[in-house]
C-alpha cells in the first residue's frame, strides 16, 4: 500500500485527518431528533462491515494520512465484538475516541482502559430524567449519569454533547453550565440539524447567539472567559472563571465551521460521506470485499466535497426538506 497524503486533500485545501467510523446503526435509546418515529431499516448484518474490514479499511485511511478516529453508532457499544475492533484499531497510530449514549460505559470500562481510550463523548440532552424518558422513550437516566461519573472517577476526558431544542431543554443551558463549575467536563451545545425523518423545522433551533445571551444574562463579562478553539475546531469554546470544566458551542446551522473540516464518515455498512449533510455516499465495502483498490474511491470522494454543508450555503436551503430527503437519519450516519 502506497501512501499518499493528498488523497485526503480537498480542492479547498482543507486536509481530512479525522475518520468518523460508525459500528452499527442499532441503539438502545430512540432519541425522536435521531430515530426517525417510524424506526428505520437497518442494512442486512452480511452488509455491515466486520471487524477485520473496519480495521483494513481504517488502515487504508491511516497510511494516507488519519491520525484521529471516533467510533460512533447507533450506539458503538452495542456492537458483540466491540473488544476486537477496539484491540485492532489501538495497533493503529493513531488516537481513537469514542461517542456512546453512557448506558454500557460500566460493561466496556475495563476494555477502553486496557487500550487506553480516554477520550469520551457522551451524549445526554437533559439533567431531568422524566425529560430524558421523553425524548429517548427508556428509562435509563440515572444509568447514563452513573456512568459519567464512573468515567470521570477514572479520569476519563469526557465531553457531553446537548443537542438543544426549543420547548424541551433551552432552559437548562445555565444548568449544564454549571455542571462544570465542580467537574473536569466539557459540555457541548449543538444546534439541531436536519436529518431524515426527525421533522427539523429551523423555529425548534437553539442558536449560538440565543445561547450566548442567556450565558451572559446568567454570568458577567468578566465571567466569561473565551479560550482559544482548537484546530479544525467544530465548538467555540468558552470557560466560567474559576470553574473547573468549559462549554463550547457547535453552529453547524448559523455559524458553521466548513472552512476547517477536516472529517470523513464511514457509515456501517461501508460508505463513505464526505460531509454530515451530503445525500451522496461512496460505496467503498463492496470493491474491498472484491479486493479492489478503494483509494481511488476515496480520494473522488474527498475531490468531490462542496465548500460549506454539502453545497447549502444558507439557512433558507436548510429549510428545504427536499435536500434532507435523500439523506441518512442520523442514527444511520453516525454523527
Amino acid at each position: 500500500m502506497t501512501p499518499s497524503k493528498t488523497i485526503l486533500t480537498d480542492d479547498f485545501g482543507r486536509k481530512h485527518n479525522y475518520l468518523r467510523i460508525s459500528l452499527l446503526e442499532k441503539c438502545n435509546l430512540r432519541c425522536t431528533y435521531c430515530m426517525p418515529a417510524d424506526g428505520i431499516e437497518l442494512s442486512p448484518k452480511a452488509s455491515l462491515m466486520t471487524a477485520d474490514e473496519i480495521f483494513s479499511i481504517a488502515q487504508t485511511f491511516v497510511v494516507n494520512g488519519v491520525d484521529k478516529i471516533r467510533l460512533t453508532g447507533g450506539e458503538p457499544l452495542l456492537r458483540k465484538d466491540f473488544p476486537e475492533i477496539i484491540s485492532k484499531l489501538a495497533s493503529l497510530e493513531v488516537s481513537v475516541s469514542i461517542t456512546t449514549n453512557g448506558i454500557l460505559i460500566d460493561r466496556h470500562i475495563d476494555v477502553l482502559k486496557q487500550f487506553k481510550i480516554k477520550k469520551i463523548n457522551l451524549s445526554l440532552d437533559t439533567l431531568i430524567a422524566s425529560k430524558f424518558h421523553s425524548v429517548t422513550l427508556r428509562n435509563q437516566f440515572d444509568k447514563v449519569i452513573d456512568n459519567l461519573h464512573l468515567l470521570l472517577n477514572d479520569d476519563f476526558q469526557v465531553k457531553v454533547n446537548v443537542v438543544l431544542m426549543k420547548g424541551f431543554n433551552e432552559n437548562e443551558i445555565i444548568d449544564f453550565i454549571k455542571l462544570t463549575q465542580f467537574l473536569p467536563i466539557s459540555i457541548r451545545f449543538i444546534e439541531f440539524m436536519p436529518f431524515a425523518g426527525n421533522e427539523w423545522d429551523r423555529s425548534k433551533m437553539v442558536s449560538q447567539n440565543e445561547i450566548l445571551s442567556q450565558v451572559e444574562a446568567a454570568f458577567s463579562s468578566e465571567e466569561i472567559l473565551k479560550l482559544e478553539d482548537e484546530k479544525n475546531f467544530t465548538a467555540r469554546t468558552y470557560k466560567i472563571k474559576g470553574f473547573q470544566g468549559n462549554f463550547g458551542i457547535i453552529s453547524s446551522i448559523t455559524n458553521p465551521f466548513c472552512d476547517g473540516c477536516n472529517r470523513i464518515r464511514l457509515t456501517a455498512n461501508g460508505k463513505i460521506k464526505n460531509c454530515l449533510f451530503s445525500n451522496s455516499e461512496t460505496d467503498l465495502l463492496t470493491p474491498f470485499r472484491n479486493g479492489e483498490s478503494i483509494t481511488n474511491l476515496i480520494s473522488d470522494s474527498i475531490k468531490n466535497k462542496k465548500k460549506v454543508r454539502a453545497g447549502m450555503v444558507t439557512i433558507e436551503e436548510m429549510d428545504d426538506p427536499n435536500l434532507h430527503f435523500d439523506n441518512r437519519s442520523m442514527i444511520a450516519i453516525g454523527g
